[in-house]
C-alpha cells in the first residue's frame, strides 16, 4: 500500500462513518434516544400493533447492520493506525487500490474474498 494514499482512504472512511451516523439519526427521528423513537413509532401506529412490531423488527435489523458497518469502519481505521491497512488478512498481499476505493473496509484481496465466500456461503459485510 502506497502510504501517500492513506489520507484519502481515511477521509473516505470518515465520510462513510458520518453518513451512516446521520442516517441512523434520521431513522430515529433526530437526536432522540432509541426508547423515545420506539414510543413514537408505537404511538403513530395507533392500535396497529402488528405493523408497529414489524416496523420495530425492521428498525432493529437495520441498526444491527449499521452497527456492523460502523464496527468495520472502526476496524479499518485501526488498521490504518497500526500500518496493516490495505493488506489481505488471509495472504498478506496488497489489496488492489480500486477494491479499497469501492470497499474501503475490505479485509481481503479479491482472490481470498472469493475463496472466503465460496467456503462460507456468500458475502458477509464485516468480512469484506
Amino acid at each position: 500500500m502506497n502510504p501517500a494514499l492513506l489520507p484519502a482512504f481515511v477521509t473516505q472512511l470518515n465520510a462513510q462513518r458520518e453518513s451512516l451516523l446521520a442516517q441512523v439519526r434520521q431513522q430515529r427521528g433526530g437526536d432522540i434516544g432509541r426508547a423515545d423513537a420506539a414510543a413514537n413509532a408505537r404511538h403513530n401506529a395507533e392500535g396497529d400493533w402488528a405493523s408497529a412490531d414489524a416496523q420495530h423488527d425492521l428498525a432493529v435489523a437495520l441498526e444491527e447492520r449499521e452497527l456492523a458497518e460502523l464496527n468495520s469502519i472502526a476496524a479499518a481505521l485501526q488498521r490504518v493506525a497500526d500500518g496493516s491497512y490495505g493488506r489481505c488478512t488471509d495472504c498478506d498481499a496488497d489489496i488492489a487500490e480500486a477494491r479499497l476505493h469501492a470497499a474501503p473496509t475490505a479485509l481481503r484481496c479479491i482472490g481470498c474474498q472469493s475463496q472466503h465466500e465460496a467456503a462460507h456461503g456468500g458475502v458477509h459485510a464485516p468480512s469484506m
